[in-house]
C-alpha cells in the first residue's frame, strides 16, 4: 500500500455537436459468456450469457506500457444522440434486430412515441427514455454521457443480474435447465428503467443515405470463434462473414452478399472504421469466454474462399488502426508470459511468495532500477494476537454436504438474513454490513461456495513498479464484478498508536474505524418486486475497530494503491475457527476488471483528517493522491 493511484492524465476531448441521426448500435462491450457456445450471429444462444463491460486496458500500440495511468479514454467510437425506434413486443417475444434477424427481446416497445437520449461510452451504448428518469442520474450528465454515469449505471445492471441469479439459485429447477438472469435484468431495465439493453452479434451495421438510395454499412463486429476467423494477430484479423453455417435443421450453405456482409463489402469502399471485439478463452473457467473491446479497424480487402464445409464464404481483411490503447495485444502477452516467465520483462522474482499462495505472483519493475520493496515475510490471513479482544463465540453449520442456496435449516445461511451471499460462481451478490461464512469446524465441503474468500489467490497476479507511487498491484486474468480478489492479510493490532499516531511511518495499516466514501452497488429491491422501502444496509458494520498492520507480515493486498474512483472495495467477512469467531477483511471487484489493470481502493480518511476538513486545527498524515480519477479529491489518509 503505497499512497496513490495512477498519475495524472487529461482526457482526449469529443466533440459532441455532430450528431448522428442512425439506428441504434449493438453494445459492444466486453462479455463472460457461461458456457464456451459460442452466440449465433443476431440471435442469443443457449447457455450463453452475457455481463457487461470492462474498458480495454492501456498501452501503446507498438510495445503495451502496462504502467499507463488507466482513466485515458481510448479512440472514441462513432457518437449518437438520437435514435430511431426498434420494433419490440412488450410481452417478451421477439423483435426485429438492426441487422434484420431475430432475437430476445431488446429493444423498444413498438406503442413508444419518446424520443430516447443516448449515451455512449467507448465500448457501450445505452438509452434513456426522457420521460423515465434514472435514480441518482441527472439530465446533463446524461446527456454528458461521462464514464462515471455509463458505468453507474453497468453497476445497476450488474447488480440486478447478480440478485436474479441468487433467486433462481435457491430454486429447485430441472438439470440442464440454462437460467438466463442477464436477459431478465436486461428485459426489467428496459421496461422500468428506460434503458436500451442490446443483444450481441456477428455484425452490426446502420443504414446510410447514398443519393436517393440508403445502403448499409459495417459499425462494428464480434469475432466469437463461431466461424472460421483467422485471429491470432494483434493487428490483423481475418473476418468469417455470417450465415451459412449449418446448425441442427439443415446443413452447411453459401454464405449471401447482403445484410452483415453487404455492411463490411460497403465499409471496404467507403474506407470507414470498424469497432472490433474480440473473444479469448478465459483462463480462470476455461469452458468459457472473455470477449474484450479492441478498438477502431479499417476493412483493407475482402475475397470468396472455400469453408472447410466445401461451401462458398466471405472472408474480409481488417487492420486496426494505430495509436490506440492494446486490448487483445496485451491478452497475447499474457499468453507468452504463461508458457514461460522468462520471457517476461523486467521480472524480479517468479513468486514473491515463495509458495504460499496456490498461484505464483509474479515481481516486475521496468520502470527503474529498484529491486523490490522493503522485506517483509508473506502470509496468506490475517493474524491474531492472543491479547485481541475477540467477538463472542459462535457455532458453524451442520450441512453434510455442500451449503445449498434456499436451505434455511443452514445456520449460516440463517446469519445471512437467509440469503446465500454468492452465486453458484462464486461472485458476491451484494454488499453487507457483515457476511458469514463457513468455517473450518463446520462439517460441509471445503468446496461449499458459502468459503469463497478462504480459498486463497485464484488467478495469476503480479506487484508491479508504477512510475509515481511506488508498488502496486494487478491480474494477468479478467475479474467479473463481485469476484473476490484477496483478502488484507497482516497482524492485527488494539491501536493504531502501537505503529505511530493515526498510523504515521507506516503505510502499511488498514484500519475499519476510518471514514470511506459511500457508494451504491447492491439491487434496487423494487426491481425485483420486493419491499423497496427496506433499503438494504451496505456500509460496513464491523464490531470493534480492526486495525492491521501489514508492515512486518502481509500478502499481495498491501501492495494496492489508493484511488478515488477504485475498481475493488473491501467487505468484513466472518467465519467461525475453534469456537472462535473470526473477522476478516476481504476484496471484490467492484466492476469488471481487464487484464493488467492496477487493482485500487479507496483508503479513507482519518477522525482527524475529517475533522481538519471540516475546520479542525490538524491535517497529520494527509497526502496528495496521484489516483488521476476526474473526481480525484486531491488527497488521501
Amino acid at each position: 500500500m503505497e499512497g496513490g493511484g495512477s498519475g495524472n492524465n487529461s482526457t482526449p476531448t469529443i466533440d459532441k455537436t455532430r450528431v448522428l441521426d442512425v439506428k441504434p448500435l449493438r453494445a459492444l462491450v466486453p462479455v463472460f459468456p457461461s458456457s464456451a457456445e459460442a452466440p449465433p450471429y443476431g440471435t442469443y444462444s443457449s447457455g450463453f450469457s452475457p455481463f457487461y463491460p470492462f474498458s480495454a486496458p492501456q498501452g501503446s500500440q507498438a510495445t503495451p506500457d502496462l504502467n499507463q495511468q488507466t482513466h485515458t479514454t481510448p479512440a472514441a467510437p462513432l457518437r449518437s444522440f438520437r435514435a430511431t425506434e426498434s420494433n419490440w413486443d412488450a410481452s417478451g417475444g421477439e423483435y426485429e434486430s438492426y441487422d434484420g434477424s431475430t432475437g430476445s427481446a431488446r429493444g423498444r416497445p413498438k406503442s413508444s412515441k419518446k424520443r430516447a437520449r443516448k449515451i455512449h461510452d467507448l465500448d457501450f451504448t445505452l438509452s434513456v427514455d426522457e420521460n423515465d428518469f434514472v435514480v441518482g442520474v441527472s439530465l446533463s450528465e446524461r446527456d454528458d454521457g461521462n464514464r462515471e454515469v455509463v458505468h453507474s449505471i453497468q453497476m445497476r445492471f450488474d447488480a440486478l443480474r447478480r440478485r436474479l441469479s441468487q433467486l433462481e439459485d435457491a430454486k429447485e429447477s430441472p438439470a440442464g435447465i440454462i437460467r438466463r438472469a442477464d436477459l431478465k435484468a436486461g428485459n426489467i431495465l428496459m421496461t422500468k428503467q428506460g434503458l436500451h439493453a442490446q443483444s450481441m452479434a456477428g455484425i452490426d451495421y446502420m443504414s446510410v443515405r447514398n443519393g436517393l438510395e440508403e445502403e448499409p454499412l459495417a459499425v462494428s463486429i464480434v469475432s466469437s470463434g463461431y466461424y472460421e476467423d483467422d485471429a491470432e494477430d494483434k493487428d490483423v484479423l481475418i473476418y468469417t462473414g455470417q450465415g451459412g453455417a449449418a446448425n441442427r435443421d439443415k446443413g452447411a450453405t453459401d454464405q449471401k452478399l447482403e445484410r452483415g456482409n453487404l455492411a463490411l463489402e460497403r465499409s471496404l469502399r467507403r474506407g470507414n472504421e470498424v469497432r472490433v471485439v474480440r473473444g479469448m478463452k478465459d483462463s480462470v473457467n476455461q469452458a468459457s469466454k472473455v470477449y474484450v473491446y479492441d478498438g477502431l479497424y479499417r476493412i483493407q480487402e475482402s475475397w470468396v474462399e472455400k469453408a472447410k464445409s466445401g461451401c462458398n464464404i466471405f472472408k474480409y481483411k481488417l487492420v486496426r488502426i494505430p495509436g490506440q490503447p492494446d486490448a487483445f495485444g496485451v491478452w497475447k502477452s499474457i499468453e507468452k508470459w504463461r508458457e514461460g516467465l522468462s520471457s517476461r520483462a523486467g521480472l524480479i522474482l517468479p513468486d514473491l511468495t515463495s509458495g504460499a499462495e496456490s498461484k505464483p505472483v509474479a515481481l516486475v519493475n521496468d520502470v527503474d532500477e529498484e529491486k523490490g520493496p522493503a522485506y517483509f515475510t508473506y502470509v496468506s490471513t490475517i493474524k491474531y494476537s492472543k491479547s485481541f479482544k475477540l467477538t463472542p463465540p459462535a457455532y458453524g453449520c451442520n450441512c453434510q454436504n455442500a451449503c445449498q442456496p434456499g436451505n434455511l435449516n443452514c445456520s449460516c445461511i440463517r446469519k445471512n438474513e437467509g440469503n446465500f451471499p454468492y452465486t453458484t460462481n462464486g461472485v458476491l451478490v451484494c454488499r453487507a454490513p457483515m457476511i458469514h461464512e463457513c468455517g473450518p469446524t463446520c462439517p460441509c465441503f471445503p468446496n461449499c461456495k458459502n468459503r469463497a474468500s478462504q480459498t486463497g489467490l485464484k488467478v495469476h497476479m503480479e506487484v508491479f513498479k508504477t512510475k509515481d507511487r511506488g508498488w502496486g498491484l494487478r491480474s494477468w486474468d479478467s475479474f467479473r464484478a463481485g469476484t473476490f480478489i484477496c483478502e488484507y492479510a497482516g497482524e492485527v493490532i488494539e491501536k493504531v498508536s502501537q505503529v505511530g499516531e493515526e498510523g504515521e511511518g507506516d503505510d502499511y495499516v488498514f484500519d475499519t474505524s476510518r471514514v470511506y466514501e459511500s457508494f451504491k452497488w447492491n439491487y434496487e429491491p423494487g426491481l425485483v418486486e420486493e419491499d423497496g422501502s427496506i433499503e438494504a444496509i451496505e456500509e460496513p458494520n464491523v464490531p470493534s475497530p480492526l486495525v492491521i498492520s501489514s508492515k512486518n507480515v502481509g500478502n499481495v493486498a498491501r501492495f494496492m494503491n489508493h484511488s478515488c474512483y477504485p475498481n475493488v472495495f473491501w467487505q468484513p467477512i466472518m467465519y467461525e475457527n475453534n469456537r472462535e469467531s473470526l473477522i476478516h477483511i476481504a476484496f471484490f471487484a467492484m466492476r469488471h476488471i481487464p487484464p493488467m489493470t492496477e487493482l485500487t481502493f479507496d483508503y479513507g480518511k482519518s477522525r482527524l483528517g475529517e475533522a481538519a476538513a471540516d475546520g479542525g486545527s490538524t491535517s497529520r498524515g494527509r497526502r496528495k493522491c496521484l489516483c488521476g480519477a476526474p473526481i480525484c479529491r486531491g488527497n488521501f489518509g
